[in-house]
């Protein structure tokens, strides 16, 4: 018998924490070939022998021209590389760079490092995506020297209204793809064009490097300036003629990326296998309409879309006492964010009711079912049926 001093019992100790990420790279088995390569060639930056064949690789997996892939140093420097490569720096006639308010701080400080003044404006309610229909009548677009539309939680923007946007309005466009990889693999023609779209490689992304990244465009003009804008804009004369940053990915980071496309088909699998048991166990408890994976997102994340803040509040409630990490992956929306709480804004309607119920639930390519059981058993009991929102 245990004493009331006695430490608890194997079965009375609460259960470990179901993180709310935890990503899996390469193994050093899978990484080992290309770092003797990199032994071998002893390049390790400045567009190294790995980096190009990745380049090659990726090429390849969008159906894309030579040239239509340049890596970058991280996602931050690939939306940065597009930017300085496709608008250059803010000129005071148009200091403005037009983005959504539900999105990570990377694509505001992104428009900042380049000389901007982010201005924030609403997503729609359906697609949670900017509307270059409705941002064409925005009041300041004679101020506007850029936009940046976000691929929200993976969900891929379509190019061609915005490839039209910018033919009527001459602003340029560069769209922060950062976790919309397989959305665009998926569909290179409808996501891929002369818009470039930056890509994020960070470790918790469904395709990683560890950190890296990448910017995609048929524009090959383009394209020169962004691998150009990436290393100091410095050519054979080491002469640098226009506005730069060091955005380059190492050969190490390229061997992580080249390891994880040779496995890329066996991570796909186990995502999907993931991703498959949620829908089964929220279908079971008549949660399936408010459940968002993938390929409607990226498969990065696993989405709770609640009714009402009142529901949310009940979630994060029940899963907290459960033992399930979660999050609000983009806060409450970028003015939530001290810093950027004063930014200019439109009417934000849409960004405050959405942002708090979006929740961020566990995701691993190697979650077991137990886990995601246990998850969906903890919203289950905090939810009461009724209507999807």
């Amino acid at each position: 018998m245990i004493s009331q001093s006695d430490p608890a019992s194997p079965a009375d100790a609460p259960a470990a924490v179901v993180p709310v990420m935890r990503p899996r790279l390469p193994t050093a088995d899978r990484l080992l070939p290309y770092l003797r390569r990199i032994d071998a060639s002893r390049v390790y930056s400045n567009y190294g022998p790995l980096v190009l064949e990745l380049e090659a690789r990726l090429v390849d997996r969008f159906g894309l021209a030579s040239g239509s892939v340049v890596t970058a140093g991280s996602g931050l420097s690939a939306i940065v590389g597009a930017i300085l490569a496709k608008a250059g720096r803010a000129t005071q006639p148009r200091p403005l760079a037009l983005l959504p308010a539900y999105t990570f701080v990377a694509t505001a400080v992104a428009a900042e490092q380049c000389g901007y003044q982010p201005i924030l404006a609403d997503v729609d309610p359906r697609t949670w995506l900017l509307d270059p229909q409705r941002l064409s009548q925005h009041p300041d677009i004679d101020r506007i020297g850029l936009v940046l539309p976000v691929a929200t939680l993976g969900r891929a923007v379509p190019l061609a209204d915005w490839e039209d946007f910018q033919a009527r309005t001459g602003i340029p466009v560069v769209i922060d793809g950062a976790a919309s990889f397989e959305q665009l693999s998926a569909d290179p023609g409808r996501f891929t064009g002369r818009v470039p779209v930056a890509l994020s490689f960070h470790a918790t992304k469904s395709f990683g490097t560890g950190e890296g990244g990448c910017v995609i465009s048929t524009d090959a003009p383009l394209m020169a300036r962004v691998a150009s804008v990436l290393n100091f804009a410095l050519h054979t004369d080491r002469n640098c003629q226009m506005a730069s940053t060091n955005g380059k990915m190492s050969e190490y980071h390229a061997a992580v990326g080249l390891a994880e496309l040779d496995g890329w088909q066996a991570k796909q699998q186990a995502v999907d296998r993931v991703c498959a048991v949620y829908r089964r166990e929220f279908a079971r408890h008549g949660l399936a309409a408010q459940l968002h994976t993938a390929p409607d997102i990226g498969s990065s994340y696993v989405l709770l879309l609640a009714r009402d803040g009142a529901q949310a509040e009940a979630c994060r409630a029940a899963m907290t006492a459960a033992g399930v990490d979660f999050r609000l992956w983009y806060g409450r929306g970028l003015h939530g964010q001290d810093y950027y709480a004063g930014l200019p804004r439109t009417d934000l309607g849409v960004t405050d009711d959405l942002a708090p119920r979006l929740l961020g639930l566990p995701f691993a390519p190697d979650l077991g079912e137990a886990e995601i059981i246990r998850v969906a058993q903890a919203i289950a009991a905090a939810i009461p049926p009724g209507p999807a929102p």
